[in-house]
């Protein structure tokens, strides 16, 4: 079992930067991918970005990349999302997401244990 809670939401303003985390809790944790999903009034949850076990092997989505950093240290069962040049498009609800699986990929259905979710909203 995994427990995750994600922090770090708020309030920014457009071209400004925040990092949002995911603690968990469990002894399975390293072994797990993660996975950053958001989901944006009436709008469907979309894939962010996902990362290995190990932290080798990331993937972001085309909305993302190039402006979010995924990573994830897991001595402190810990993974961020680094928020760079926000839009106040990228204003959703954060869900971080465990595999039950050293990688996996952009679909919710390949991730088993989901925390709440914080907000970030982008003020344009």
């Amino acid at each position: 079992q995994v427990q995750l809670v994600e922090s770090g939401g708020g309030l920014v303003q457009a071209g400004g930067s925040l990092t949002i985390s995911c603690v968990a809790s469990g002894r399975t944790f390293s072994r797990s991918a993660t996975g950053w999903f958001r989901q944006a009034p009436g709008k469907d949850r979309e894939f962010i970005a996902t990362i290995s076990w190990s932290g080798g092997v990331t993937d972001y989505a085309d909305s993302v990349k190039g402006r979010f950093t995924i990573s994830r240290d897991n001595a402190k069962n810990t993974v961020n999302l680094q928020m760079n040049s926000l839009k106040p498009e990228d204003t959703a609800i954060y869900f971080c997401a465990a595999a039950p699986s050293v990688v996996a990929g952009r679909y919710s259905y390949e991730y088993t244990y989901w925390g709440q979710g914080t907000q970030v909203t982008v003020s344009s």
